[in-house]
């Protein structure tokens, strides 16, 4: 049996983690072991839970106990859980998009770098890309589109930030990633797989090259919104590669870019037939 505790006072100190911690105060890099993270809707946390996330804490509308959040609470049986109307709850910021169910999570240890890319043929680096929706939408088409795992600069939003895991659909659970050591690209390279940086450049190969589809294992890299990938990083790259666009259209969002990518350049043999 799970502890439900019904809340009636938006600042009640059982909503802190929810309402009133900083992603930065929940991250806690001076003490990653003590990380949280916030998921939010029922598809996500459930992923988290599929994927061995443990849950601290639970919150949601109090109809949802009886409801849509049935199942869920029957996976956490033993974790306190707060439940408040939804006049109470709509006092936090985004709550409407959460489907009215939240859970308080512990961050595991991020895996090392050779632990990911081992026997991966299709990876993804995400180099500054600082924005979460940004972040979690590429990682829904990377999990969707036939590659392996992504590796994040240190400048990138965390995966796990409440708005990239939403946006990500909860596969930020479904697909391993981790953060780079730093931003260079001759470790992966050292792991064997050609790198493709994602630019504007007119001299670049077309997405659709058998170069790089025939590559046994392609690092694929896409740079920070704007920006993009800074020059020496497409310098120190295997290729450079341009999306063909028509009618003056000069580029595309970046996590709009990553899908055109990935389906080209995914696994094939993850694709239906």
């Amino acid at each position: 049996m799970n502890n439900i505790t019904e809340i009636t006072d938006f600042f009640a100190p059982e909503l802190d983690v929810y309402a009133r911690l900083t992603e930065a105060q929940l991250l806690n890099k001076e003490f990653p072991e003590k990380g949280l993270f916030i998921a939010e809707s029922p598809k996500v946390i459930e992923r988290a839970l599929g994927a061995g996330y443990e849950p601290v804490s639970c919150l949601m509308e109090k109809r949802h106990i009886e409801g849509e959040g049935k199942r869920i609470l029957e996976k956490m049986k033993g974790v306190p859980v707060f439940c408040a109307e939804f006049d109470v709850l709509t006092q936090l910021t985004g709550f409407k998009l959460t489907r009215g169910m939240l859970c308080a999570m512990r961050r595991k240890p991020l895996q090392r770098v050779e632990e990911i890319c081992r026997g991966k043929r299709r990876i993804v680096i995400l180099d500054k890309v600082m924005n979460p929706t940004n972040v979690g939408a590429i990682i829904r088409s990377a999990a969707a589109l036939g590659m392996d795992a992504v590796l994040l600069t240190q400048g990138c939003s965390d995966p796990l930030y409440r708005r990239a895991a939403r946006v990500s659909m909860g596969t930020v659970f479904q697909i391993e990633w981790t953060f780079l050591p730093d931003d260079s690209i001759e470790k992966i390279k050292g792991l064997g797989f050609k790198t493709v940086a994602m630019a504007l450049k007119d001299n670049s190969l077309c997405v659709d090259d058998p170069r790089l589809t025939n590559a046994d294992k392609l690092a694929v890299i896409m740079g920070t919104e704007g920006d993009g990938l800074s020059d020496r990083t497409i310098a120190d790259c295997d290729y450079t590669v341009k999306i063909p666009m028509y009618h003056g259209v000069d580029s595309l969002n970046v996590a709009a870019a990553s899908a055109v990518a990935f389906y080209q350049l995914g696994n094939r043999n993850n694709f239906c037939e």
